[in-house]
């Protein structure tokens, strides 16, 4: 081989890689730049000044006259989603991170293009990866009307935003009943969580004026997918009271500013006087938002976490999660790990007054990198039975002590270490 083939072939390796290290760089950059220290704490959740600033610091305002209603497991949340989509009139809007072909993704399937033959506007909205349908599903619904497009599909132009998906869970029927949480349109998702293969998870039902802000949030990314911006009476009719929970449907994305889920998550924690509940799928909080959680067990907040135990979908991220506990064992923060089945739950109470729901989880991935979208409600009746459906979780979760946790093989914590490395991605 000559020398100048020899230097042809060194400059288009040494190019190829510059290319490929530069192109991983931008697609797994995080998108805003988040807080980096530890909020002064000024209020606490109750004071009038707490939902004032989650308001205006988060911008859609806190609405009054809603209602809401928890879904527990698929056996409640799958029949209440399907009645609500066999009654739509005017419009039907549905973005998801998970959607499978199998049966319940047929029955889903089924229900929605039968209101697009009766004339139902039908808008889905699936990620490009989470929404592992076949070709010809796909293309049956939509030769039945259903308008279809998928979220962050890769081209050459966008290879940059590549990392970047919906994993929001928002369905809206007419502009007047919303449902999110963290449910999946796939199997695991199905029955009442009687076994390993039947997950544990919550989803919601809201009713009242905050449906119009979980209509936005499907708007705003259907017009960056397609360019059409929805609008008028059939997808935005006139909302009156039918309840009177006070609530707001927060989103966030990469690019988008001070809209932070972590910041929602860290003011909540901030202004916490007495007790955090979470329920988390997904636990690898970054290092200031342990330090928050730290301070607030410091201050006499209690804490309780409820995660997967044994049964969970994602090893990698359990291993990453589990090396981030010492400094919370060790404040006093209580782990709980579910044992019946995968524990797919994202809820977040604070002092008995203010509930956040939806499709985040508790992770970098969820705060910067991903779209997300949750229900914040600021009602201590809604709130207290949020905590009774938490100390059912209890009964069937197992504690993990700070003894426990340092006595864990070598080889875990190695392993466990390793994994946390990654936390940013997972």
């Amino acid at each position: 081989m000559t020398h100048s083939r020899r230097m042809l072939i060194v400059v288009a390796l040494t190019a190829i890689t510059t290319l490929t290290v530069v192109w991983l760089v931008l697609n797994l950059s995080l998108g805003d730049k988040q807080v980096d220290s530890r909020l002064t704490r000024l209020y606490a959740v109750a004071d009038p000044q707490f939902p004032r600033t989650m308001g205006v610091i988060l911008r859609p305002p806190l609405l009054p006259g809603n209602q809401v209603q928890e879904l527990l497991n698929g056996a409640q949340i799958f029949p209440s989603m399907l009645d609500a989509i066999r009654s739509a009139q005017q419009s039907i809007t549905f973005e998801t991170y998970i959607f499978w072909s199998g049966s319940i993704g047929r029955e889903f399937a089924d229900a929605l293009t039968e209101r697009a033959q009766a004339g139902v506007k039908v808008h889905v909205l699936l990620d490009w990866i989470g929404g592992r349908i076949d070709d010809a599903f796909l293309s049956t619904m939509q030769q039945h009307g259903i308008e279809i497009r998928r979220y962050n599909t890769p081209h050459w132009n966008n290879l940059h935003i590549l990392n970047n998906r919906t994993h929001r869970k928002l369905l809206v029927v007419d502009g007047k009943i919303g449902f999110t949480g963290g449910v999946g349109i796939a199997e695991p998702w199905r029955g009442n969580a009687q076994d390993p293969e039947h997950w544990r998870d919550t989803h919601f039902r809201i009713e009242g004026p905050v449906v119009a802000q979980m209509q936005s949030a499907f708007v705003d990314n259907w017009m960056q997918v397609t360019g059409d911006v929805l609008h008028g009476k059939s997808y935005f009719p006139d909302l009156v009271a039918v309840g009177t929970l006070s609530a707001q449907v927060f989103t966030s994305s990469p690019g988008g500013g001070a809209e932070s889920m972590q910041l929602m998550y860290l003011l909540s924690i901030t202004a916490a006087a007495e007790s955090i509940r979470l329920s988390a799928s997904y636990f690898v909080p970054d290092n200031v938002t342990i330090n928050a959680l730290v301070a607030a067990l410091k201050r006499g907040v209690k804490v309780q976490i409820i995660l997967p135990g044994p049964y969970m979908d994602r090893e990698l991220v359990r291993r990453a999660s589990r090396a981030g506990w010492g400094k919370l064992l060790a404040a006093g923060a209580m782990i709980y790990e579910y044992q019946p089945t995968m524990y797919h739950a994202k809820v977040m109470i604070v002092d008995t007054l203010w509930v956040s729901v939806g499709s985040t989880n508790f992770d970098t991935r969820s705060f910067s990198i991903n779209d997300e979208a949750n229900l914040n409600v600021y009602d201590a009746a809604f709130a207290r039975r949020q905590e009774e459906v938490f100390r059912l979780d209890l009964q069937h979760a197992r504690r993990v002590t700070l003894q426990e946790w340092e006595g864990r093989p070598w080889s875990d914590k190695v392993l466990d270490f390793g994994a946390s490395l990654l936390s940013s991605q997972l």
